[in-house]
């Protein structure tokens, strides 16, 4: 393997970043589109990254156990939406559930990944069988 491939400069930029989402025009000064693409799909392969909706991919490291792709992000799957919403532009803010067990105004922890939004948006963003919800 070559030290200077575009996998490997890739990968080291996604190892020393301190963000856990990435999109591919982040790497396209790199090289051209396609060459990224493939580069990120076998990242993929090698179980460093995760495909977490169209064009977002994020941080992952191949579990001990099953040697499938484990997010690798502070706050699990509902930090990395809340990261690419921010990355995106896209105006968020806690859910309702949220906010009054913050308050602590009740006792229950929201269980889903559940954010208001205040503008548009229509992408889906999913990891396995966990999925964005949102409040309008």
């Amino acid at each position: 393997m070559r030290r200077n491939c575009l996998r490997e400069r890739i990968r080291e930029r996604i190892v020393t970043s301190k963000e856990d989402v990435f999109f591919p025009r982040e790497f396209l000064d790199l090289s051209d589109e396609d060459q990224v693409l493939r580069a990120l799909r076998e990242l993929m392969k090698e179980k460093r990254l995760v495909r977490i909706g169209y064009g977002v991919y994020a941080r992952a490291f191949p579990s001990d156990l099953s040697g499938e792709a484990v997010l690798d992000s502070k706050n699990g799957f509902l930090g990395a939406a809340r990261q690419t919403l921010s990355k995106l532009g896209v105006p968020w803010e806690m859910s309702q559930a949220e906010k009054a067990y913050n308050e602590g105004r009740t006792t229950q922890i929201p269980a889903n990944a559940v954010v208001r939004i205040k503008g548009r948006f229509t992408r889906k963003l999913h990891l396995n069988n966990m999925e964005l919800r949102l409040e309008r």
